[in-house]
């Protein structure tokens, strides 16, 4: 089975990073959460990018962690487990806390660690057949990395109870009723109307950065995402050590 590359283009301002791994559905393993990292770093350091969109090859967006690193965490030691969850947790938290405005262009299924990615971007934008599926209490796994956090800051705690406990999916209109996208549009038009709604702050990337330093301070409390993360690490890394709970 394949392993999920991350590309990485960047044209008049605007950096377009792409999950390309579609025999996993784009799912992240170590290396695909370290190319992340490293692609983060790469727009950081460039001040003449203002924005970053980010997309999955069809026909997902993320499927989450790869099944096979989840797999072998449930054997290793725990010292192993807090390592290897820290790994995959670190890419959507980096992606998170870029410098510059985020859009993630949801072209298909979120699932799992892909809807923490998903909901670390500043804005949503998906396609008339994406889906956001928490997918971790449905396979005996307790979320990890702030999911829950994520689900209510960006819906509300009745969208986080709803997907994240009682495992129900949120269609794309459900997505824009709750607030969570601000609009969907035909999938063919989802990365032109991501970039159009970027374009200004391509044009200005020192004014983009200002904004989203702003915003982060004001609307997202990175504090409030650590101090989940560390509570659900706890509670994934005893779900993922129960005898018979493979998934």
């Amino acid at each position: 089975m394949g392993a999920t590359r991350v590309e990485l283009i960047v044209s008049n301002g605007t950096a377009r990073i792409t999950l390309d791994g579609p025999e996993t559905r784009n799912a992240l393993d170590a290396d695909a959460a370290a190319d992340l990292r490293a692609v983060c770093a790469e727009i950081d350091n460039d001040a003449a990018i203002g924005a970053a969109i980010i997309t999955g090859t069809a026909p997902a967006f993320c499927s989450g962690a790869d099944t096979r690193v989840l797999d072998a965490l449930r054997s290793a030691r725990p010292d192993e487990v807090y390592d290897g969850l820290d790994e995959l947790y670190s890419a959507f938290r980096r992606f998170g806390r870029l410098s510059v405005p985020t859009v993630a262009a949801i072209n298909g299924a979120a699932v799992g660690a892909g809807v923490n990615l998903a909901l670390a971007a500043d804005l949503r934008i998906v396609a008339p057949d994406a889906v956001l599926a928490s997918g971790f209490a449905r396979i005996g796994l307790h979320p990890g990395g702030g999911h829950l956090y994520l689900l209510a800051r960006a819906g509300g705690i009745g969208a986080a109870a709803a997907a994240g406990v009682f495992a129900q999916a949120i269609t794309a209109d459900h997505a824009v009723a709750m607030g969570i996208a601000w609009t969907s549009v035909p999938a063919a038009d989802l990365l032109r109307v991501a970039e159009r709604s970027v374009a200004h702050l391509a044009a200005d990337p020192a004014l983009a950065r200002a904004l989203a330093a702003t915003l982060r301070r004001t609307a997202a409390d990175a504090a409030a995402w650590d101090h989940a993360v560390e509570i659900e690490r706890a509670r994934q890394m005893w779900s993922l050590s129960r005898p018979g709970k493979e998934g």
